[in-house]
């Protein structure tokens, strides 16, 4: 089991990742969408590990929709890449 310093380091690790993510977006010239949702995926799941100790229902749910969402962004990158979509 995590103990309660690790699980705020943790969960401080992937604020920082998703609030990068989100300048990388404003800032960037060109943004690359596997970079933007993956640094989003890996900063959910984070703070969904942080979570697991500190518990907090609102903020799980808000991970796990922001998880889904950057799957999403995720698979429609490839699809896009891939020249999958219609």
């Amino acid at each position: 089991m995590i103990d309660g310093f690790s699980a705020n380091v943790i969960g401080i690790l992937g604020s920082a990742l998703i609030v990068s993510a989100y300048a990388y977006n404003v800032y960037a010239e060109t943004v690359s969408a596997f970079v933007y949702n993956g640094t989003n995926l890996i900063g959910a799941l984070l703070l969904t590990l942080s979570l697991m100790v500190h518990f907090n229902l609102a903020s799980l749910l808000l991970e796990i929709v922001w998880i889904i969402i950057a799957v999403g962004g995720l698979v429609k990158a490839y699809r896009d890449q891939a020249g999958l979509r219609p």
